[in-house]
């Protein structure tokens, strides 16, 4: 008994040395996280007006875009643009700034896709509707096609929102003092996978977190929806 309970202790003690380093990681990651949302979520709507543009080089430059940034891995973008551009063009970017980077382009691209399956889903008869009343292409998508289109993308955004939590971790790749790195480094040093048990339970709070955000939004806009319905 008395050496479980010291046990115990020891455990709680390392615990209790490991969190200050585990939450700088853990707020690494968020930092990542909420720039990267804030970011990406605006820039894939051009893109996606782009890519569905009826001007040719834009449209061509918009899904060339949406192709290679959701065609190769993410991994492989994390090191093009802290790796390559410093030795290719001497543009030397900090770890930070490289993974900010990197993410805001990548999830901008599948946003920028989720967009258009939303956009794309509208009922053609609602533009036409449009163009009869008088209102410009213009004021017909920012008026009547995007409002709808909210409600429609939400849970896509929703789950990229939860998958960009996991990803973060990527970013141990090129060195960021992240969540993962952090663990990591502390299993490396002293043999011990409770670094790692304690980030599991801190990815799964984030993810808990944003799934009830996104569960509530969700409610929200489907009342709205069912009141406009009726």
């Amino acid at each position: 008994m008395v050496n479980v309970s010291a046990q115990i202790m020891e455990t709680l003690e390392y615990i209790g040395l490991l969190m200050p380093s585990l939450m700088m990681g853990a707020w690494e990651s968020l930092k990542l996280f909420t720039l990267t949302l804030l970011l990406s979520i605006p820039l894939g709507l051009p893109i996606t007006l782009g890519s569905i543009s009826k001007f040719p080089p834009f449209r061509w430059i918009c899904k060339l875009y949406i192709l290679i940034f959701r065609g190769t891995p993410l991994l492989l973008q994390l090191f093009f643009f802290y790796f390559a551009l410093a030795i290719a063009l001497d543009i030397r970017l900090t770890v930070f700034a490289a993974a900010t980077v990197t993410f805001v382009l990548n999830y901008a691209a599948y946003f920028a896709e989720i967009y258009r399956g939303g956009i794309e889903s509208i009922e053609k008869g609602q533009h036409e509707a449009a163009y009869s009343l008088g209102l410009s292409k213009n004021k017909t998508m920012m008026g009547i096609i995007l409002p709808q289109t909210v409600k429609r993308v939400l849970p896509a955004v929703s789950n990229e929102a939860i998958i960009l939590v996991k990803d973060t971790a990527l970013a141990s790749a090129i060195g960021m003092a992240e969540l993962m790195k952090v663990s990591r480094s502390a299993l490396n040093r002293d043999t011990d996978p409770t670094a790692l048990l304690i980030a599991a339970l801190i990815y799964l709070v984030f993810t808990m977190v944003l799934t009830v955000i996104s569960t509530r939004l969700e409610k929200k806009y489907s009342k709205h929806e069912s009141k406009e319905d009726s």
